[in-house]
Protein backbone atom coordinates (compact mmCIF):
# COMPACT_ATOMS: atom_id res chain seq x y z
CA UNK A 1 0.00 0.00 0.00
CA UNK A 2 1.36 3.42 -0.96
CA UNK A 3 2.77 5.57 1.85
CA UNK A 4 1.58 9.00 0.72
CA UNK A 5 0.91 12.03 2.89
CA UNK A 6 -2.53 13.69 2.78
CA UNK A 7 -0.96 16.56 0.87
CA UNK A 8 0.46 14.21 -1.73
CA UNK A 9 -2.93 12.51 -2.08
CA UNK A 10 -4.65 15.88 -2.62
CA UNK A 11 -2.07 16.76 -5.25
CA UNK A 12 -2.82 13.48 -7.05
CA UNK A 13 -6.51 14.36 -7.07
CA UNK A 14 -5.87 17.84 -8.44
CA UNK A 15 -3.77 16.37 -11.27
CA UNK A 16 -6.53 13.88 -12.14
CA UNK A 17 -9.77 15.85 -11.72
CA UNK A 18 -11.83 13.65 -14.07
CA UNK A 19 -10.80 10.29 -12.61
CA UNK A 20 -13.21 8.57 -10.21
CA UNK A 21 -11.97 8.31 -6.62
CA UNK A 22 -12.08 4.52 -6.64
CA UNK A 23 -10.04 4.25 -9.85
CA UNK A 24 -7.49 6.84 -8.77
CA UNK A 25 -6.99 5.18 -5.39
CA UNK A 26 -6.52 1.75 -6.95
CA UNK A 27 -4.05 3.09 -9.52
CA UNK A 28 -1.82 4.48 -6.77
CA UNK A 29 -2.02 1.68 -4.21
CA UNK A 30 -4.39 3.58 -1.93
CA UNK A 31 -7.87 2.86 -0.64
CA UNK A 32 -10.78 5.11 -1.50
CA UNK A 33 -11.30 5.96 2.18
CA UNK A 34 -7.71 7.21 2.48
CA UNK A 35 -8.25 9.42 -0.53
CA UNK A 36 -11.43 10.90 0.92
CA UNK A 37 -9.85 11.35 4.37
CA UNK A 38 -7.05 13.47 2.88
CA UNK A 39 -9.62 16.23 2.34
CA UNK A 40 -10.87 16.39 5.95
CA UNK A 41 -11.04 20.07 6.85
CA UNK A 42 -11.25 20.98 3.16
CA UNK A 43 -14.89 20.27 2.43
CA UNK A 44 -14.88 16.87 4.13
CA UNK A 45 -15.77 15.99 7.72
CA UNK A 46 -15.38 12.70 9.58
CA UNK A 47 -18.69 11.60 11.11
CA UNK A 48 -20.16 8.73 13.09
CA UNK A 49 -20.30 5.56 11.03
CA UNK A 50 -22.97 3.42 12.70
CA UNK A 51 -26.10 2.95 10.57
CA UNK A 52 -28.37 3.67 13.55
CA UNK A 53 -27.12 7.27 13.40
CA UNK A 54 -26.68 7.58 9.65
CA UNK A 55 -30.05 6.16 8.59
CA UNK A 56 -31.90 8.64 10.82
CA UNK A 57 -29.76 11.40 9.34
CA UNK A 58 -30.44 10.20 5.81
CA UNK A 59 -34.19 10.32 6.49
CA UNK A 60 -33.89 14.01 7.43
CA UNK A 61 -32.25 14.80 4.08
CA UNK A 62 -35.40 14.00 2.09
CA UNK A 63 -34.99 12.80 -1.51
CA UNK A 64 -31.48 11.53 -2.19
CA UNK A 65 -29.64 8.97 -4.30
CA UNK A 66 -28.55 5.74 -2.58
CA UNK A 67 -25.52 3.99 -4.05
CA UNK A 68 -24.17 0.53 -3.27
CA UNK A 69 -21.50 -1.17 -5.35
CA UNK A 70 -18.93 -3.88 -5.62
CA UNK A 71 -15.93 -4.12 -7.94
CA UNK A 72 -18.06 -5.05 -10.96
CA UNK A 73 -21.47 -3.42 -10.49
CA UNK A 74 -22.96 -0.13 -9.25
CA UNK A 75 -26.59 0.09 -8.05
CA UNK A 76 -28.24 3.53 -7.68
CA UNK A 77 -31.74 4.35 -6.43
CA UNK A 78 -33.56 7.66 -6.00
CA UNK A 79 -35.82 7.93 -2.97
CA UNK A 80 -36.17 8.74 0.71
CA UNK A 81 -34.71 6.75 3.61
CA UNK A 82 -37.45 5.52 5.92
CA UNK A 83 -38.75 2.48 7.80
CA UNK A 84 -35.36 1.67 9.32
CA UNK A 85 -35.11 -1.56 11.31
CA UNK A 86 -31.97 -1.67 13.50
CA UNK A 87 -30.14 -4.86 14.40
CA UNK A 88 -26.80 -5.78 15.95
CA UNK A 89 -25.83 -8.12 13.11
CA UNK A 90 -28.19 -7.03 10.33
CA UNK A 91 -30.37 -3.95 9.82
CA UNK A 92 -32.77 -2.91 7.08
CA UNK A 93 -34.25 0.09 5.28
CA UNK A 94 -37.55 -0.94 3.74
CA UNK A 95 -39.26 1.43 1.32
CA UNK A 96 -40.53 1.01 -2.23
CA UNK A 97 -37.60 3.07 -3.50
CA UNK A 98 -34.69 2.47 -1.12
CA UNK A 99 -34.44 -1.14 0.05
CA UNK A 100 -31.26 -2.07 1.95
CA UNK A 101 -29.83 -4.95 3.97
CA UNK A 102 -27.15 -3.49 6.23
CA UNK A 103 -24.38 -5.30 8.14
CA UNK A 104 -23.23 -2.78 10.77
CA UNK A 105 -19.89 -4.39 11.67
CA UNK A 106 -18.57 -3.31 8.26
CA UNK A 107 -19.59 0.35 8.68
CA UNK A 108 -16.25 1.59 10.06
CA UNK A 109 -15.35 4.99 8.54
CA UNK A 110 -17.81 7.68 7.43
CA UNK A 111 -17.48 11.14 5.93
CA UNK A 112 -19.70 14.03 4.93
CA UNK A 113 -18.21 15.30 1.67
CA UNK A 114 -18.70 18.56 -0.21
CA UNK A 115 -16.91 18.48 -3.54
CA UNK A 116 -17.05 20.74 -6.58
CA UNK A 117 -18.26 19.03 -9.75
CA UNK A 118 -19.19 20.23 -13.22
CA UNK A 119 -22.80 20.57 -12.07
CA UNK A 120 -21.89 22.50 -8.93
CA UNK A 121 -21.22 21.52 -5.31
CA UNK A 122 -21.91 17.83 -4.78
CA UNK A 123 -22.79 16.71 -1.26
CA UNK A 124 -22.60 13.13 -0.03
CA UNK A 125 -22.29 10.85 2.96
CA UNK A 126 -19.78 8.09 2.26
CA UNK A 127 -19.26 4.97 4.37
CA UNK A 128 -16.28 2.61 4.18
CA UNK A 129 -15.25 -0.68 5.74
CA UNK A 130 -12.11 -1.43 7.76
CA UNK A 131 -10.11 -2.01 4.57
CA UNK A 132 -11.12 1.39 3.20
CA UNK A 133 -13.53 0.07 0.56
CA UNK A 134 -16.85 1.82 -0.04
CA UNK A 135 -19.83 0.18 1.63
CA UNK A 136 -22.61 2.68 0.87
CA UNK A 137 -22.98 6.29 -0.30
CA UNK A 138 -25.80 8.83 -0.08
CA UNK A 139 -25.81 11.71 -2.58
CA UNK A 140 -27.96 14.79 -2.16
CA UNK A 141 -30.17 15.93 -5.03
CA UNK A 142 -31.74 19.24 -6.05
CA UNK A 143 -34.68 18.81 -3.69
CA UNK A 144 -32.75 17.48 -0.69
CA UNK A 145 -33.00 19.38 2.61
CA UNK A 146 -29.86 21.56 2.79
CA UNK A 147 -30.87 22.87 6.20
CA UNK A 148 -30.71 19.35 7.58
CA UNK A 149 -27.40 18.80 5.81
CA UNK A 150 -25.85 21.84 7.52
CA UNK A 151 -27.22 20.75 10.90
CA UNK A 152 -25.91 17.19 10.49
CA UNK A 153 -22.40 18.45 9.84
CA UNK A 154 -22.34 19.41 13.51
CA UNK A 155 -24.43 16.67 15.10
CA UNK A 156 -22.74 13.76 13.31
CA UNK A 157 -19.14 15.00 13.54
CA UNK A 158 -16.67 12.99 15.64
CA UNK A 159 -13.76 14.39 17.63
CA UNK A 160 -11.11 12.82 15.42
CA UNK A 161 -10.82 15.04 12.35
CA UNK A 162 -7.41 13.84 11.20
CA UNK A 163 -6.62 13.47 7.51
CA UNK A 164 -5.23 9.97 7.86
CA UNK A 165 -7.03 6.75 8.77
CA UNK A 166 -5.84 3.29 9.67
CA UNK A 167 -6.93 0.59 7.25
CA UNK A 168 -6.49 -3.17 7.46
CA UNK A 169 -5.52 -5.42 4.55
CA UNK A 170 -8.47 -6.29 2.32
CA UNK A 171 -9.60 -9.88 2.77
CA UNK A 172 -9.54 -11.79 -0.52
CA UNK A 173 -12.79 -13.08 -1.99
CA UNK A 174 -13.51 -16.62 -0.84
CA UNK A 175 -13.05 -18.94 -3.80
CA UNK A 176 -15.68 -21.54 -4.64
CA UNK A 177 -15.76 -24.13 -1.87
CA UNK A 178 -17.52 -27.46 -2.35
CA UNK A 179 -17.39 -31.07 -1.21
CA UNK A 180 -18.49 -33.52 -3.93
CA UNK A 181 -18.65 -36.27 -1.31
CA UNK A 182 -21.61 -34.43 0.23
CA UNK A 183 -23.49 -33.73 -2.99
CA UNK A 184 -26.28 -36.17 -2.13
CA UNK A 185 -26.84 -34.45 1.23
CA UNK A 186 -26.75 -31.05 -0.47
CA UNK A 187 -29.36 -32.06 -3.02
CA UNK A 188 -31.60 -33.73 -0.42
CA UNK A 189 -31.51 -30.74 1.95
CA UNK A 190 -31.85 -28.27 -0.94
CA UNK A 191 -35.10 -29.95 -1.92
CA UNK A 192 -36.41 -29.40 1.61
CA UNK A 193 -35.83 -25.62 1.73
CA UNK A 194 -38.85 -23.49 2.58
CA UNK A 195 -37.14 -20.08 2.38
CA UNK A 196 -34.26 -18.78 0.29
CA UNK A 197 -32.54 -17.45 3.43
CA UNK A 198 -32.02 -21.02 4.61
CA UNK A 199 -29.65 -21.75 1.74
CA UNK A 200 -26.51 -20.13 3.16
CA UNK A 201 -27.06 -21.88 6.47
CA UNK A 202 -27.22 -25.16 4.56
CA UNK A 203 -24.00 -24.53 2.65
CA UNK A 204 -22.22 -23.40 5.82
CA UNK A 205 -23.30 -26.58 7.62
CA UNK A 206 -21.83 -28.63 4.75
CA UNK A 207 -18.57 -26.58 4.76
CA UNK A 208 -19.35 -25.18 1.32
CA UNK A 209 -20.23 -21.73 -0.02
CA UNK A 210 -22.76 -20.47 -2.53
CA UNK A 211 -20.70 -20.83 -5.70
CA UNK A 212 -19.19 -24.14 -4.62
CA UNK A 213 -22.65 -25.58 -4.07
CA UNK A 214 -23.85 -24.34 -7.47
CA UNK A 215 -20.94 -26.01 -9.22
CA UNK A 216 -21.82 -29.49 -7.95
CA UNK A 217 -25.60 -29.44 -7.39
CA UNK A 218 -26.66 -30.11 -10.97
CA UNK A 219 -30.18 -30.13 -12.42
CA UNK A 220 -32.90 -29.40 -11.49
CA UNK A 221 -31.40 -27.02 -8.94
CA UNK A 222 -28.93 -25.09 -11.12
CA UNK A 223 -28.22 -24.47 -14.79
CA UNK A 224 -24.98 -22.82 -15.97
CA UNK A 225 -25.62 -19.91 -18.34
CA UNK A 226 -23.32 -18.26 -20.87
CA UNK A 227 -22.05 -14.96 -19.41
CA UNK A 228 -22.90 -13.19 -22.69
CA UNK A 229 -26.55 -14.00 -22.00
CA UNK A 230 -26.69 -11.26 -19.36
CA UNK A 231 -27.28 -8.68 -22.09
CA UNK A 232 -30.00 -10.89 -23.55
CA UNK A 233 -31.63 -11.09 -20.12
CA UNK A 234 -31.57 -7.32 -19.58
CA UNK A 235 -32.88 -6.65 -23.08
CA UNK A 236 -35.76 -9.09 -22.54
CA UNK A 237 -36.62 -7.49 -19.18
CA UNK A 238 -36.70 -4.04 -20.77
CA UNK A 239 -38.65 -5.15 -23.83
CA UNK A 240 -41.31 -7.02 -21.83
CA UNK A 241 -41.33 -4.58 -18.88
CA UNK A 242 -41.13 -7.55 -16.52
CA UNK A 243 -40.83 -6.61 -12.87
CA UNK A 244 -37.92 -8.21 -11.01
CA UNK A 245 -35.79 -7.74 -7.91
CA UNK A 246 -32.15 -6.83 -8.63
CA UNK A 247 -29.70 -7.30 -5.74
CA UNK A 248 -26.20 -5.76 -5.73
CA UNK A 249 -24.01 -5.68 -2.67
CA UNK A 250 -20.78 -5.98 -0.77
CA UNK A 251 -19.89 -7.23 2.71
CA UNK A 252 -21.50 -4.24 4.40
CA UNK A 253 -24.63 -3.52 2.37
CA UNK A 254 -27.00 -5.05 -0.18
CA UNK A 255 -29.22 -2.74 -2.23
CA UNK A 256 -32.37 -3.95 -4.01
CA UNK A 257 -34.38 -2.58 -6.93
CA UNK A 258 -37.92 -3.90 -7.28
CA UNK A 259 -39.73 -3.12 -10.53
CA UNK A 260 -39.10 -3.06 -14.28
CA UNK A 261 -36.12 -1.69 -16.16
CA UNK A 262 -36.62 0.43 -19.26
CA UNK A 263 -33.56 2.09 -20.76
CA UNK A 264 -30.36 0.21 -21.63
CA UNK A 265 -27.26 2.13 -22.76
CA UNK A 266 -24.15 -0.01 -23.35
CA UNK A 267 -20.85 1.87 -23.29
CA UNK A 268 -17.58 0.00 -23.81
CA UNK A 269 -17.36 -2.85 -21.29
CA UNK A 270 -20.25 -1.36 -19.28
CA UNK A 271 -23.91 -2.26 -19.67
CA UNK A 272 -26.01 0.50 -18.14
CA UNK A 273 -29.61 0.74 -17.01
CA UNK A 274 -30.48 4.46 -17.06
CA UNK A 275 -34.00 4.95 -15.70
CA UNK A 276 -35.49 7.91 -13.86
CA UNK A 277 -35.37 6.34 -10.38
CA UNK A 278 -32.91 3.48 -10.90
CA UNK A 279 -29.50 3.08 -12.53
CA UNK A 280 -27.30 0.02 -12.84
CA UNK A 281 -23.74 -0.02 -14.18
CA UNK A 282 -22.35 -3.50 -14.88
CA UNK A 283 -18.84 -4.38 -16.06
CA UNK A 284 -19.81 -7.20 -18.41
CA UNK A 285 -16.17 -8.19 -18.91
CA UNK A 286 -15.96 -9.02 -15.19
CA UNK A 287 -18.71 -11.63 -15.40
CA UNK A 288 -17.03 -15.07 -15.42
CA UNK A 289 -19.85 -17.40 -14.32
CA UNK A 290 -23.64 -17.14 -14.46
CA UNK A 291 -26.09 -19.59 -12.90
CA UNK A 292 -29.85 -19.96 -13.11
CA UNK A 293 -30.79 -21.19 -9.65
CA UNK A 294 -34.05 -22.61 -8.33
CA UNK A 295 -34.81 -22.89 -4.62
CA UNK A 296 -38.09 -24.20 -3.16
CA UNK A 297 -40.03 -21.87 -0.85
CA UNK A 298 -43.43 -21.87 0.84
CA UNK A 299 -44.67 -19.60 -1.97
CA UNK A 300 -43.37 -21.84 -4.72
CA UNK A 301 -40.00 -22.01 -6.51
CA UNK A 302 -37.73 -18.96 -6.32
CA UNK A 303 -35.81 -18.65 -9.59
CA UNK A 304 -32.75 -16.41 -9.77
CA UNK A 305 -29.98 -15.54 -12.20
CA UNK A 306 -26.70 -14.95 -10.38
CA UNK A 307 -23.37 -13.69 -11.74
CA UNK A 308 -19.87 -14.15 -10.32
CA UNK A 309 -16.46 -12.79 -11.25
CA UNK A 310 -13.31 -14.83 -11.84
CA UNK A 311 -12.41 -14.77 -8.14
CA UNK A 312 -15.84 -16.09 -7.11
CA UNK A 313 -17.34 -12.79 -5.94
CA UNK A 314 -21.12 -12.53 -6.27
CA UNK A 315 -21.76 -9.57 -8.60
CA UNK A 316 -25.57 -9.51 -8.69
CA UNK A 317 -28.73 -11.59 -8.32
CA UNK A 318 -32.04 -11.17 -10.15
CA UNK A 319 -35.28 -12.74 -8.85
CA UNK A 320 -38.88 -12.72 -10.01
CA UNK A 321 -41.44 -11.02 -7.74
CA UNK A 322 -43.77 -13.29 -5.76
CA UNK A 323 -45.90 -10.74 -3.91
CA UNK A 324 -49.63 -11.24 -3.85
CA UNK A 325 -51.19 -9.28 -6.71
CA UNK A 326 -47.74 -8.59 -8.14
CA UNK A 327 -46.41 -11.98 -9.27
CA UNK A 328 -43.91 -11.85 -12.14
CA UNK A 329 -42.53 -15.37 -11.69
CA UNK A 330 -44.10 -16.87 -14.83
CA UNK A 331 -42.84 -14.05 -17.07
CA UNK A 332 -39.42 -14.17 -15.40
CA UNK A 333 -39.19 -17.96 -15.82
CA UNK A 334 -39.90 -17.52 -19.53
CA UNK A 335 -37.02 -15.06 -19.86
CA UNK A 336 -34.62 -17.34 -17.96
CA UNK A 337 -35.64 -20.33 -20.09
CA UNK A 338 -34.57 -18.36 -23.18
CA UNK A 339 -31.02 -17.77 -21.96
CA UNK A 340 -28.13 -19.70 -23.52
CA UNK A 341 -27.20 -22.50 -21.15
CA UNK A 342 -23.85 -24.28 -20.96
CA UNK A 343 -23.51 -28.04 -20.90
CA UNK A 344 -22.89 -29.04 -17.29
CA UNK A 345 -21.06 -32.15 -16.24
CA UNK A 346 -23.13 -34.47 -14.03
CA UNK A 347 -22.53 -33.92 -10.32
CA UNK A 348 -19.85 -36.22 -8.95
Amino acid sequence: MADLTPGEIRELCMKNPKMRDRDLAEQHGLTEAQLVAAFVGQGTKRVVSHPDDLMEAAHDLGEVMALTRNAACVHEKIGTYDNYHPGAHAAMVLTDQIDLRIFPSHWVHAFMVEKEAQTGLRRSIQIFDAAGDAVHKIFLRDHSDLGSWDRLKSTLAINDQSQQIDVVPRKPVEAAKSDPAKVDILRKEWGRLTDTHQFLRLTSKLKMNRLGAYRIAGAPFVTPVRPASITKMLEALAERETEVMIFVGNKGCIQIHTGPIKTLKPMGPWQNVMDAQFSLHLRQDHVAEVWAVEKPTQRGPALSVEAFDAQGMLIFQVFGISKEGRDSRAAWSDIVAGLDSLQQEPAA
